[in-house]
């Protein structure tokens, strides 16, 4: 079984049941819902569509409600305009039909946001305009660096630029009540500045009842100025190489994206690689040479997920895209040649105790080459910690809180089961050890490394490790 996650988008190519259940089956962990482009009545659809399967197949299929965020479009254009490079733009936020002297764009504090000097990138960067005055009010004057043609509703960039709007819009509180309502496990927080976002979302989901947790989208130049107080407190970090590569130089997204996994894993947040990954496969039955490199470094850096977008909602080839990807995710796995890190654990952490049996578990688990880590919690943390850690045995969590069963599918080498049974230490152990040789995970003669608390019964923090032979 493969140790690096795969998040599919669902959309019009893969909402179908038969083609959703072959993607689970073939290696999808976890399914993503684009709040950019669903409603309510679509995102409830594939949501209980991914339940069902779950309930069917006996899968713990976990879900991403991704919100959409200040994301800023041009309004409509003008078929056929074309910019060049010195032309004179004027921009405004009053919505009109735009042409090659005058176009509208869908943020309203534009004008007061920016100043003189300003990048403002349309279309991926593909044409960029620089800021010569702005009136503070619905008006912006501008110069065309880099023509081109452009085209109604694609993105715009602010990279020098300080916004003002907050990262929730009403939109996106819209669709989060939703996501709440239907118990999604997981909630992406698009265009995260500073690590505030993050704490005020999780401020709006606690006060629902929620347990979802959020995962911080970097793909602002603030975002990378804060980073590590971002990594220390959100549940994920998706590295969104799209608008990420155009707000700022796309050189140095390479190095930011395995400065990142590296911090993910030192404080045992989990990183999804995102955006480009097989796109071709979207037109192609097979990707380019240079895509399955891509993956493969992800994979060889040890993210804990890659994520498809266009690939599987829209694309041509759903499944394929999805057995492309195992095939690649497990060659690189069985080269052994994971990148692991040594964080070994803080002594002034709250959490030394649990932390140090975590840790010494997989250093134990590499010595003796143990077939499997089994752990047993309520919270999941054991389960988050252990798989930050890159063991190569397999990370079997048992857990009575099904709750964070779903939830457990993002992490890298995890597998969770249900078990909510009440008994003794040695007991529970033994039970444990009894479903894995079923399902074959563990087999006669193989050493197992079992991590837990003393007494089971109280659920309380991990305080104990036994290394035992099946």
């Amino acid at each position: 079984m493969k140790k690096t996650k795969i998040i599919a988008t669902i959309g019009p190519s893969s909402i179908d049941k038969t083609i959703l259940t072959k993607m689970i089956l073939t290696g999808v962990n976890v399914c993503r819902i684009n709040f950019s482009h669903s409603n309510h009545q679509q995102a409830r659809e594939i949501i209980h569509l991914v339940r069902e399967i779950n309930e069917e197949l006996n899968t713990n299929v976990a879900i991403l409600a991704d919100l959409q965020g200040p994301k800023i479009r041009l309004n409509e254009v003008e078929e056929g305009t074309v910019v060049e490079k010195g032309d004179r733009v004027l921009i405004q936020t009053e919505k009109i039909v735009g042409n090659k002297s005058t176009l509208s764009i869908s943020y309203k504090d534009f004008a007061k946001d920016v100043k003189k000097g300003d990048l403002i990138l349309i279309d991926d960067g593909k044409l960029t305009f620089e800021v010569i005055k702005s009136n503070g009010i619905n008006e912006v004057k501008t110069k065309v660096i880099h023509g081109g043609i452009v085209r109604s509703r694609k993105g715009v960039n602010l990279p020098n630029t300080n916004l003002t709007t907050p990262s929730l819009t009403r939109k996106d509180l819209k669709d989060l009540f939703v996501a709440i309502q239907e118990d999604i496990e997981w909630i992406g927080l698009s265009f995260v500045r500073h690590s505030d976002d993050i704490r005020s979302l999780q401020s709006i989901i606690r006060s629902r009842d929620s347990s979802a947790r959020v995962i911080a989208k970097i793909e602002k130049p603030e975002a990378i100025n804060d980073l590590e107080n971002i990594i220390k407190i959100t549940g994920g970090v998706m590295i969104a190489r799209g608008d990420l590569g155009v707000e700022i130089p796309m050189e140095q997204v390479p190095a930011l994206q395995k400065k990142i996994i590296r911090m993910g894993m030192r404080y045992s947040t989990p990183v999804i690689v995102a955006t480009q990954m097989m796109e071709s496969m979207i037109e192609n039955a097979s990707p380019t040479r240079a895509e399955v490199t891509d993956v493969a470094s992800a994979v060889y850096d040890g993210t804990d997920a890659v994520m498809l977008s266009g690939e599987t909602s829209v694309g041509k080839f759903p499944l394929e895209v999805i057995k492309t990807m195992v095939k690649i995710i497990n060659e690189v796995e069985n080269s052994g040649e994971i990148t692991k890190h040594e964080f070994p654990p803080v002594e002034n952490n709250n959490r030394f105790i649990s932390n140090s049996i975590c840790y010494q578990a997989c250093k134990l688990a590499d010595l003796v080459d143990a077939q499997a880590i089994v752990c047993m919690t309520h919270s999941g943390f054991n389960a988050f910690k252990i798989s930050s850690h890159r063991p190569v045995s397999e990370i079997a969590v048992f857990t009575h809180n099904k709750n964070i069963l779903n939830t457990l599918s993002l992490l890298w080498g995890t597998r969770g089961y249900y078990y909510n049974e009440s008994k003794d230490t040695d007991a529970t152990i033994n039970d444990v050890h009894k479903i894995l040789k079923k399902q074959s995970i563990i087999k006669k003669g193989s050493l197992v490394i079992n991590v837990a608390s003393m007494p089971v019964k109280e659920k309380g923090k991990t305080n104990m490790i036994k290394l035992s032979q099946i």
